[in-house]
């Protein structure tokens, strides 16, 4: 991410360039680019390297300054630490975007923040390339090597964590599926429909309907409202278990209902 803004830094007219690095045992250091006031910047502007006193963590009181001094946020937190990591962002009241996997949105901790408006994904959500160092171990699948003999590995369900406004969080899906009882059964212990996928979600239905994850990508918050996720839903009579249908438990879901016009 810093290379990209580094490369595009008169382009966007950035002002200040800042990134951090952990180091798990030890003191760390910043890179840091700040704009040329005189508008005479040729080229890709270089940075300054600067020790810190931590080991750069984004806990850490001087990373935590440097976050306050910051607009934007962008970047790949460790995907352990996310359900402390994006509480952390939306409370900054910073803009951010953040690379994370799907199931971190349907952790307690984080997706209350969809159901607030606070959150949602961005573009480009599936499963993403990431070129790897020559020493990481060659695999069976989501592996390959390039023309150059670069080594790459693909990551599932891969999105960003934004709150930055963007067209399509208000583009409403185009529904044309038909409700009836034997296509969308209810759940055994819950009063909602089941829908397998976000394309079948019937454009004649009023009720709570659970749907899969991946309507997140899709979603538009003046077309539906978001209610909760099923294992942690308040009124769930076996909270913290899935919903089951005839006895059989169903994947993740997560609660909608459609606003009304």
């Amino acid at each position: 991410f810093f290379r990209y803004f580094q490369l595009n830094f008169q382009q966007l007219g950035i002002k200040k360039l800042i990134t951090t690095h952990y180091v798990a045992d030890g003191s760390s250091y910043k890179f840091e680019i700040v704009s040329n006031d005189s508008g005479e910047q040729v080229g890709i502007p270089d940075y300054v390297k600067t020790p810190l006193e931590s080991n750069g963590d984004f806990r850490s009181l001087e990373c935590l300054a440097l976050l306050e001094e910051c607009d934007v946020v962008v970047t790949n937190p460790p995907f352990s630490l996310m359900k402390e990591y994006l509480p952390l962002m939306v409370n900054s009241g910073k803009q951010f975007l953040i690379l994370g996997n799907m199931n971190h949105a349907i952790i307690s901790e984080i997706f209350h923040y969809f159901m607030a408006d606070k959150v949602w994904l961005g573009y480009n959500s599936g499963h993403f390339w990431f070129r790897v160092p020559d020493y990481y171990p060659e695999k069976q699948t989501d592996f390959k090597m390039d023309e150059q003999g670069r080594k790459w590995r693909r990551m599932g369900n891969i999105c960003w964590f934004t709150n930055m406004d963007i067209d399509k969080r208000h583009q409403p899906l185009d529904l044309f599926r038909t409700y009836t009882e034997e296509n969308y059964p209810k759940y055994d212990q819950y009063n909602a429909i089941n829908v397998n996928k976000t394309t079948d979600i019937p454009e004649d239905y009023d009720g709570i309907m659970g749907v899969p994850i991946t309507f997140l990508d899709k979603h538009s918050p003046e077309q539906f409202e978001l209610l909760g996720v099923d294992r942690y839903v308040a009124d769930n009579p076996h909270y913290g278990h899935r919903f089951t249908i005839s006895g059989k438990e169903t994947y993740a879901r997560i609660l909608i209902r459609r606003k009304q016009a």
